[in-house]
């Protein structure tokens, strides 16, 4: 008794260690800013709707929520049923559930002794003759009832089993981060769709303007051609500017139909059934502070990188799973039961009992074990440089949408100031035609001009809306991690 106690107790003992490497998070990116040069503390600003200067504000936390910082409750109201809606985000919540149950199967059979019953009937006869007793007449056939309960429970002795749940944990965690991450794409995919369909929705009124001017312009060169005032060179050259002009409208229609089943699809609706509210450009307020977190903060809060550290977790804990496969294994098991030949004999008393332990120790597989092992360092070794790859792309993401921000304000600037030069210069023209000093076609030629710059100024003015939409987003949105589903 003293012998098996002590061999019991040392099990026992050996199965508080776990082999295999305890995982530690890579360390955050060594650097404090995201571009080469110190950012500026702002932008340029510009006159005009949204021309503000934008000030980059350091942060400690990504915003949430942060497309409500447009100012638009339509823009809300889109982005709020795109979240309930998705297919998209209905698989993520699914495959997180999934991973939930796995998890729970798994420590419901590693954490618990494993119980099992079993009641079984049979009709047996005995033949004492092939026993080697003669002279004594065999029984008759017989009902044999058997009921039994058995436990068993496999010894976490190289730490396996905590290992494997380590793992599934890591899986777990990583559906979380990758419903967020979908969430992040989701949000942002809306806002910069919502951004482009008002974009191109005010282009193709300009362009349509532009069309008119340049139609009515061509009209009075034709008048003047036939009348022998100008030559038949001006009349081809306005022809081809009202041709580049029309040809140009259908691909800024075919890329607004898109956009739109593209926003129809992005709210769980086929393209037929959307309904999208008319969001205009203009009522879209840019942010004029845009929060900036540290790369350190990026690398903690960003869903993408999250998940990314997640499977390198499941990964380290592989490692272990592996490592233990080449200890031993030791299973304890029990059982009682009754055996009769009357089924109102089984509840009397219990005649059957067993209770032992047994060690599997692998001796030769092969080297598979050791290849095993040598496979999943490996698989460790690439999610580690997955996630280096993921942690580096987002630097880039963040460092592109920052240097875009800053030429975006130098390019609706410039814009800016073409278009303010157009207007003066066809309130003048238009003076002068009032005054009889020019014709119409000069005064054509004057809102061409003014129509072709604020086209320009709409693709700008667009842009930096985009470009601020994407910055937010690159920073990672200030999502909060799921809670797991069980």
């Amino acid at each position: 008794m003293r012998r098996t106690q002590f061999v019991a107790s040392s099990v026992l003992l050996l199965c508080a260690c776990t082999v295999g490497p305890d995982f530690h998070a890579p360390e955050p990116p060594p650097t404090q800013q995201y571009t080469r040069e110190p950012m500026p503390a702002a932008t340029v600003a510009a006159s005009g709707t949204n021309g503000t200067a934008q000030a980059f504000v350091e942060a400690t936390h990504a915003p949430p929520q942060w497309w409500t910082k447009f100012q638009s409750d339509e823009l809300n109201e889109l982005v709020d049923i795109a979240l309930k809606r998705s297919p998209t985000l209905d698989s993520a919540r699914a495959k997180l559930k999934q991973a939930g149950e796995n998890y729970a199967a798994q420590a419901g059979l590693t954490e618990l002794p494993t119980i099992d019953a079993s009641v079984s009937a049979s009709r047996q006869t005995v033949d004492i003759a092939a026993l080697g007793i003669s002279g004594v007449p065999s029984p008759g056939p017989f009902s044999l009832f058997n009921a039994s309960v058995s436990v068993s429970y496999l010894l976490d002795f190289a730490g396996g089993n905590r290992r494997t749940l380590e793992a599934l944990r890591s899986r777990v965690d990583y559906n979380a981060y990758e419903l967020d991450a979908a969430q992040l794409t989701l949000a942002g995919n809306v806002v910069s769709g919502v951004i482009r369909r008002a974009s191109l929705k005010r282009q193709i009124e300009l362009t349509q303007a532009l069309e008119n001017e340049q139609t009515e312009q061509l009209a009075i060169i034709n008048a003047r051609y036939a009348a022998g005032g100008v030559a038949l060179a001006d009349v081809h050259s306005q022809r081809t500017l009202v041709a580049q002009t029309q040809a140009s409208l259908p691909a800024l229609l075919t890329q607004l139909s898109q956009v739109e089943h593209q926003l129809a699809i992005l709210l769980g609706e086929p393209p037929s059934n959307a309904k999208l509210a008319d969001i205009a450009l203009d009522s879209l307020h840019l942010p004029d502070a845009v929060p900036l977190t540290l790369p350190s903060t990026l690398a903690r809060e960003r869903p993408d990188i999250r998940a990314a550290l997640a499977l390198l977790h499941e990964a380290s804990a592989n490692i272990g799973v592996a490592t233990a496969n080449l200890y031993p294994a030791f299973l304890i098991s029990a059982g009682a039961g009754s055996q009769r030949t009357r089924i109102g004999g089984l509840p009397d008393s219990l005649n059957i009992w067993n209770f032992g332990l047994s060690m599997t120790q692998p001796i030769f597989r092969g080297g598979a074990l050791r290849a095993q092992k040598r496979a999943s360092v490996a698989a460790y070794q690439a999610a580690l440089a997955d996630y280096r790859e993921t942690v580096l792309q987002s630097l880039e993401q963040v460092a592109n949408a920052l240097r875009a921000l800053q030429d975006d304000a130098q390019a609706l600037q410039a814009r800016e100031i073409a278009a303010g030069e157009a207007r003066s210069s066809m309130a003048i023209t238009r003076a002068q035609y009032a005054a009889g000093g020019v014709g119409r076609s000069e005064l054509l030629d004057a809102e061409r001009q003014v129509s072709q710059t604020s086209l320009d100024r709409t693709r700008a003015h667009a842009d930096r809306l985009a470009d601020t939409a994407a910055l937010f987003q690159a920073l990672g949105g200030g999502w909060t991690t799921n809670t797991p589903p069980f």
